[in-house]
């Protein structure tokens, strides 16, 4: 992670994260590039800033992926689902968190995939 990158900010009117009983809730995240607002090409590309993206917001709450207990991955290709899986195990190698993966119709501002994160704190 580039610390000269802040994480993005919210697309609406909701928290990126939010603390409660020992836990940090983290809005889903997309394939943004923070500061440009640029959405990134290709299922692999925003993956990678998704989980990316998703770190920057933890970081910024004092946090770290090692931490995330839960994931949730929306698809807006189910196909897609291998090709994901290959790269989110490259960001959780050793903690390995539940998660849910489901295809939906559509994802904001037409991204193809979106991770929202339960941490411990």
């Amino acid at each position: 992670m580039n610390d000269a990158e802040k994480a993005p900010k919210a697309v609406g009117p909701y928290s990126q994260t939010v603390r409660s009983g020992g836990f940090i809730f983290c809005s889903g995240q997309i394939g943004i590039v923070p500061g440009s607002g640029e959405i990134v090409p290709g299922i692999e590309e925003q993956t990678h800033r998704v989980l990316r993206n998703l770190s920057l917001v933890l970081s910024e709450v004092g946090s770290k992926l090692d931490k995330v207990v839960k994931t949730t991955i929306y698809l807006a290709n189910i196909e897609d689902y291998a090709r994901v899986n290959e790269i989110y195990a490259q960001y959780f190698e050793k903690n390995k968190p539940a998660r849910a993966t489901v295809g939906v119709n559509r994802l904001p501002k037409g991204v193809l995939v979106e991770i929202d994160a339960i941490a411990s704190e």
